[in-house]
């Protein structure tokens, strides 16, 4: 059963949590996914055999948390992304952000650069909102958003994504990809390049866009965006405990 946090408004932010050594690995998911997909668990499960500090959670309404889908902001992400950080988690973390959730933890490690030690980003989507959807939609997609307030977009993974003119227009504020990206620690980068979602190119400019030095993308030629195979986790896994080795040696 998950635990809970109380938002300002006082709505419920889901989350599970399990204590040990530190750096911390905080999970932050992608768009309508939640803390009990493959990739969250397969973290998890690690995390349990080390006994390495892990927390995981559901944003805004994603999961078991609260909240109404058409007020969903990227800002109100940021927000539970950060008091995740600041109430459930103590000394450096490594954030793990998959595809929405690497945007999420790239905010998150811009305004809490002192807790945030490292990032693991799987099919990293920082600017999805404009530069992977509004620059690709057609002009009646744009004007049924503009007028109608919303539009329903088809979805493979189940029912129509609703997208809101006020989830685009708010999301302008957190743009990261116009303008050099200020983190200083290290990254990696998984991506698949069958990924029709986030394509590796914008893996590849966002490598570009990160000052730290310490940046690797591992790309793989048959991955999709889901990157959940069994290779895949394996991949996930290992790279966050090769960034725990690393960040251990710093500190």
């Amino acid at each position: 059963m998950p635990e809970f946090l109380h938002r300002a408004d006082g709505s419920r932010l889901a989350y599970a949590r399990r204590t040990g050594k530190g750096p911390g690995i905080v999970w932050l998911g992608g768009l309508r996914s939640d803390m009990e997909g493959t990739k969250a668990l397969a973290l998890d499960a690690w995390a349990q055999r080390e006994g390495r500090a892990f927390v995981r959670f559901d944003y805004f309404a994603h999961g078991q948390s609260e909240g109404d889908w058409r007020a969903a902001r990227v800002g109100l992400w940021r927000e539970d992304a950060l008091q995740v950080i600041d109430a459930l988690t103590e000394g450096p973390q490594i954030l793990v952000g998959s595809s929405m959730g690497a945007w999420t933890a790239l905010l998150a490690a811009l305004a809490r650069p002192e807790r945030v030690a490292g990032l693991v980003l799987i099919a990293p989507a920082p600017d999805f909102t404009e530069k992977l959807m509004w620059e690709g939609f057609p002009d009646e997609v744009r004007a049924a958003i503009l007028t109608q307030g919303e539009w329903a977009q088809p979805s493979e993974y189940g029912d129509p994504l609703i997208i809101t003119r006020g989830l685009i227009e708010e999301a302008r504020q957190w743009l990261l990809m116009d303008t050099e990206i200020g983190f200083e620690g290290p990254v990696r980068i998984l991506q698949g390049m069958a990924d029709i979602d986030v394509p590796w190119q914008h893996a590849m400019a966002l490598a570009g866009k990160l000052t730290s030095g310490d940046v690797s993308v591992h790309v793989s030629k048959s991955g999709d965006h889901r990157l959940s195979t069994p290779a895949d986790l394996e991949k996930l896994v290992s790279s966050v405990e090769a960034l725990c080795r690393a960040v251990e040696s710093i500190g």
